[in-house]
């Protein structure tokens, strides 16, 4: 179960994990069965629901609906269920819908009555999602949405109707669950772009299939657990500093030392064994004095800059750094190296301005840095995050981490980080990332493992710097959580 549950998959794949399921044997009446079950068990971990209503689409999702109408009611709850159309003759969805039928039930069409009820159930749209929904569904979505606002719980069935199942894009309007239950393969959109926010609380559900249908149908994308931050190795007894590398972190133009001291003070954090910032001479004296951990040079030029690089393992390029003359010339110097190298904030707005290919490095955009480097709009960077990181990985010969809700580390198969928390969207978080993955790649040499672990570590510690609350949260609060989520008891 818990492998599954990381294996995320995209709705084409989906269908055809439901094709071998059903070709292994378990008719498509018994999977409806056990999804309703599951969905039923999700909402009766609450307090048992009293009055439930249930919106069936014409496919096997509204199946699924009908089934559920038919376990609430036999658990004695008041059951409504609103159809918006027939299911096809003959279908699995059209068996449950007799089902419902046979049992005493009946097929109401009026939305008007929905705020009534304990819960609301979801079942129009699952996987099928194509266009902007329209008419009918339109309406529908809306009224469960209404219901929510006036005090109904909403479970969405396999996947919130208006969300795509495979990138977590929202074209329309779209179903906001308090809870989704999805079956199967666990669906890529639930866990990236909109997804997290419309989707609520997540549970998988394998329905019971045979782990053979998984054979040889790759994930697209895999879920991170913080239990991977165990792999860290506890440092030998007999280490020094040298052994943990050391990460140079170049920004601070005039106005940002504070960015570069971010990033500097998350390195140190996260383990780095020694930590050196390249920024303005005028700022050397304070950044200094705010943490005497550090090492501050102050540079005028790029010339500066080459004995800090000759004893570096991994730069840190970009906190910022802005983009006038003098940190265009220390880009260039640094980019004419071979260093292992992060490259951050307007760092990235300068390779977008000039686009090469290096690897050896890792890029941290957030969307609209990454429509820059794409060329094309932050709107359809974010309709289409998985693709557009693995573009990105692509044309720039690099690891990429697409930062956002549900951040995207790049690979065969890619990454998702579902920890973090909205208190994170804040200027010099990414600043705290950039050091983070520095200094985790100068520990480990391993640029992939290194943005991986580091996203996740800095997630978590966010998630706990967030007990709190998570307005008013600050990167200084997570890089305060940082030694804890690094060295895992």
């Amino acid at each position: 179960m818990s492998e599954l549950m990381h294996a995320l998959y995209d709705a084409e794949q989906v269908r055809e994990l439901d094709r071998r399921a059903i070709a292994s044997g378990i008719d498509g009446y018994t999977l409806m069965q056990r999804a309703a079950l599951a969905c039923w068990q999700a909402m009766s971990a609450q307090p048992q629901p009293r009055s439930v209503s249930v919106l069936c689409g014409t496919g096997n999702n509204g199946g699924d609906g009908y089934e559920i109408a038919r376990l609430a009611r036999a658990a004695g709850a008041q059951v409504r269920v609103v159809a918006l159309a027939e299911p096809r003759a003959g279908s699995e969805a059209a068996r449950a819908r007799r089902a419902w039928l046979g049992d005493g039930g009946t097929i109401e069409e009026d939305l008007g009555a929905l705020a009534r009820s304990d819960w609301v159930v979801d079942a129009l749209l699952g996987t099928g999602l194509g266009l902007e929904p329209q008419g009918a569904m339109q309406a529908a979505i809306a009224a469960i949405n209404r219901a929510r606002d006036e005090g109904a719980r909403v479970l969405a069935v396999d996947v919130p109707s208006g969300l795509d199942a495979s990138s977590g894009h929202v074209p329309g309007d779209c179903v906001h669950a308090d809870v989704t239950v999805t079956f199967i393969g666990n669906k890529l959109g639930l866990w990236t772009g909109r997804g997290p926010a419309f989707s609520g609380k997540r549970v998988y559900a394998s329905l019971d299939v045979p782990s053979s249908i998984f054979a040889g149908l790759l994930p697209r994308a895999r879920l991170q657990s913080a239990r991977e931050l165990s792999a860290l190795a506890p440092r030998r007894r007999d280490a020094h500093k040298n052994l943990s590398g050391h990460v140079l972190v170049i920004g601070g133009n005039h106005g940002m030392a504070g960015a570069a001291l971010l990033a500097g003070r998350a390195a140190l954090r996260a383990g780095a064994g020694l930590v050196t910032l390249a920024t303005r001479r005028e700022h050397a004296p304070a950044l200094t004095a705010a943490q005497p951990e550090l090492m501050v040079a102050g540079i005028d030029d790029a010339d500066a800059l080459d004995p800090l690089l000759a004893r570096a393992s991994v730069v840190a390029l970009g906190p910022g750094l802005g983009q006038d003359e003098w940190a265009r010339t220390l880009y260039a110097r640094v980019l004419a190296g071979t260093h292992p190298l992060i490259v951050d904030a307007d760092a990235l707005n300068l390779l977008a301005r000039f686009p090469r290919a290096r690897g050896n490095w890792v890029l941290t955009p957030h969307p609209g840095e990454a429509g820059r480097l794409l060329q094309c709009s932050t709107a359809q960077v974010q309709a289409q995050r998985l693709e557009a990181a693995e573009r990105l990985a692509a044309r720039y010969h690099a690891v990429v981490v697409l930062k956002g809700a549900g951040s995207i580390i790049s690979g065969t198969p890619a990454h998702i980080c579902a920890e973090g928390n909205p208190g994170m969207a804040v200027a010099g978080m990414g600043d705290a990332l950039t050091g983070v993955i520095a200094a985790l790649w100068a520990q480990t040499g391993d640029a992939q493992r290194a943005a991986q672990l580091g996203v996740l570590a800095h997630a978590c510690a966010g998630d706990r710097a967030a007990r709190g609350g998570e307005r008013g949260l600050l990167p200084s609060d997570v890089i305060a959580e940082l030694r804890s989520m690094l060295n895992p008891s």
